[in-house]
């Protein structure tokens, strides 16, 4: 016999992620019906969570009646995983079993089938007798019993038996379609993988724990992916979970003084803030200006690209007078480059995550929000993701800087989707024309946290150098990028362009 001796006692299922959505592991001395079509990840869910078994010195047991050792051992070995400890039993060794035991019989021949293969499973149990186990897959137990009487009977079986000797228990069913609620009746637990295909880019997989009983866990749907050492899950940011009291909420300065005073003293701790505009205007520069000063105080800031290498940006910054090179190499600034169609939402807001639990990120630059939304499986839910996001960061005390592009040059211009309202300070650099010249403005058009100037002022990107000039006084209709002039001594308008 096994020695598990609490039914208290939870076992960690070996997948970094999984644990924290089950607060802790799954409740030992149960069986666990684990959902999802051929190709999520279900057998190497189940290699991984036997592995953390044999990690804690419990002896282990890998059934499978759908694919053969050697096709798990190729599973294994393509993740870097040594499977010697385990104990198999596979369908051909089940067919060498049952071979010669089929006699006369007056039941149906697909009961005696049933009834002598489950005899057989159970006796290799008795043999191994393993604290953790895995029964891959349900689907052909399901063939056996024909009639879902019979099969449901049958599983009620293998939880009275499992129970007796202590085990917990992982099946398999990769059945698609209609759900199977007198099996998820029976169960513990259910846990669904799922997988949707986009039109370009990696397929996104979730995981979505639909019951534990008597425990807790974190409810809704959690990106996953499944790289070289496994399935690694992407718990869904809930940001209450992380307040903190006590924050420090000042000024946090640019370093150019009239940009400053057209902030308010600059940009607030804690707070998230826009840059929004036309392509080319300055945006990503003037983020990267802030990260600069973050660098200066000794504090760090994340950067994450879509729209350019980390190269590029090195050097067009090295080309403004912002050498961010030393700032790269002492740590105080890391350059993540994102590819949409390789990352799900719920990666990117783990890896925010990390940055300012375990880095000690002060800073993060999202460049650009449109890269963000085409990592995006459906935009209706870039809304709500995005939210949780910059709720955890405010409550860290973090200042978050989200570059938007906006569609057009000049005049009405337009966002691929309207995100203003989230930010707590929204920065906008708009183009404009005068005097057969193309100018740039600069204004803030809100600030939540404080006061801050309503003035326009001229901003240029010139000689290496970002300037924020006075303000563009004796102007109307700059924000439309086609201004006039105000006479005053008129009284009347003059356009700028004549």
């Amino acid at each position: 016999m096994n020695t598990n001796q609490s039914t208290n006692k939870v076992c960690s299922t070996g997948v970094e992620g999984l644990d924290h959505i089950l607060c802790g592991g799954l409740p030992a001395e149960r069986i666990y019906l684990i959902q999802g079509e051929p190709g999520v990840g279900k057998t190497t869910v189940g290699i991984q969570f036997l592995l953390e078994g044999l990690r804690c010195g419990e002896r282990v047991l890998y059934i499978t009646l759908s694919e053969t050792r050697e096709e798990l051992l190729r599973v294994a070995e393509s993740h870097g995983w040594d499977l010697s400890g385990f104990d198999f039993y596979e369908l051909s060794t089940l067919t060498e079993d049952l071979e010669g035991k089929v006699g006369s019989t007056f039941f149906h021949p697909s009961e005696v089938e049933l009834n002598r293969t489950t005899a057989a499973l159970l006796e290799q149990v008795e043999k191994v007798d393993p604290a953790r186990v895995v029964f891959d897959s349900l689907s052909e137990m399901r063939m056996l019993a024909e009639t879902p009487l019979r099969y449901r009977r049958q599983m009620l079986q293998f939880k009275q038996y499992f129970a007796n000797k202590k085990a917990t228990v992982c099946f398999l069913d990769d059945k698609s379609g209609q759900r199977d609620l007198q099996i998820e009746s029976i169960a513990h637990g259910v846990i669904l993988l799922t997988r949707q295909s986009p039109e370009y880019g990696i397929a996104r997989r979730q995981l979505n724990v639909r019951k534990i009983r008597g425990a807790t866990f974190r409810e809704g749907h959690h990106d996953l992916v499944i790289k070289r050492g496994g399935v690694q899950v992407f718990p869904r940011l809930v940001a209450a979970e992380h307040r903190k009291d006590g924050l420090n909420r000042e000024h946090f300065p640019s370093g150019i003084a009239n940009l400053d005073a057209l902030l308010g003293g600059g940009l607030d701790r804690g707070t998230s803030n826009m840059f929004l505009g036309p392509p080319g205007t300055g945006k990503s520069t003037l983020a990267i200006k802030f990260a600069c000063e973050a660098g200066l105080k000794k504090e760090k800031s994340m950067l994450f690209i879509f729209d350019e290498s980390p190269e590029t940006l090195v050097a067009r910054a090295h080309h403004l007078g912002m050498d961010v090179r030393p700032l790269i190499d002492e740590g105080l600034l890391h350059l993540e480059q994102v590819d949409p169609a390789e990352i799900s939402p719920g990666e990117l807001a783990h890896k925010i995550r990390s940055a300012v639990l375990e880095q000690d990120v002060k800073m993060v630059i999202i460049d650009s929000i449109n890269g963000y939304m085409n990592a995006m499986p459906e935009e209706k839910y870039l809304n709500l993701q995005l939210h949780e996001l910059l709720a955890f960061l405010s409550q860290m005390g973090v200042i978050t800087i989200m570059v938007l592009a906006q569609h057009g040059v000049v005049g009405a211009l337009r966002s691929a989707v309207d995100l203003t309202y989230l930010a707590d300070t929204l920065v906008l650099i708009q183009y404009f024309e005068s005097d057969a010249r193309v100018r740039q403005a600069i204004s803030v058009i809100k600030k939540r946290s404080s006061d801050h100037e309503r003035n326009i002022r001229e901003f240029s990107i010139e000689n290496s150098k970002i300037t924020v000039g006075a303000t563009l006084k004796n102007f109307q209709g700059v924000l439309t990028g086609s201004p006039s002039a105000i006479d005053r001594a008129m009284g009347v308008d003059a356009n700028l362009g004549a």
